[in-house]
């Protein structure tokens, strides 16, 4: 494995644990709100976080390769930085804050990264933008998700 596989991995890895610990200090309270009945069980959810952290890794490697020496590098390198500060900011802010109105703000913003990113890599390298599509639907989803879960618990 060359090193920036490494890293890409190790960061995935670390960001995936981190979320996890941001995720499960808010367990207890996130039993106790109302939640809408379509709200997949956790069990869902960790699968298809599994998946997306994968298929990213994936992503970032094959974007790592094929834009090393393009102008646009470091685009594509700050906007998958973006997202993963943007998608462990989301854990903090649901379940360790418990501030459901602003995770919403921040899944917005989730999405936003991945849309811009996604047409970028299309350009050079459609395995790696195709990649993130699940993730970007899934974000889309969780968006929606996320704001009910807001409008139920307002108060």
């Amino acid at each position: 494995m060359k090193l920036n596989q490494i890293v890409i991995i190790g960061v995935v890895l670390l960001l995936s644990f981190a979320g996890g610990q941001f995720t499960s200090s808010g367990m207890d309270w996130y039993r106790t709100i109302q939640l809408p009945e379509w709200t997949p069980p956790g069990s869902v959810i960790g699968i298809v976080w599994t998946t997306i952290y994968i298929l990213t890794a994936i992503s970032a490697i094959i974007a790592w390769r094929v834009f090393t020496g393009d102008s646009r590098f470091y685009l594509v390198a700050g906007l998958f930085m973006m997202n993963a500060a943007f998608n462990l900011a989301w854990s903090y802010i649901f379940f360790a804050r418990r501030m459901i109105g602003p995770a919403v703000i921040d899944s917005i913003a989730i999405e936003i990264t991945l849309l811009a990113l996604i047409p970028v890599l299309w350009k050079k390298s459609r395995a790696a933008a195709v990649l993130l599509l699940p993730y970007a639907l899934w974000v889309g989803f969780a968006t929606y998700l996320n704001y009910c879960i807001y409008a139920l618990n307002k108060t």
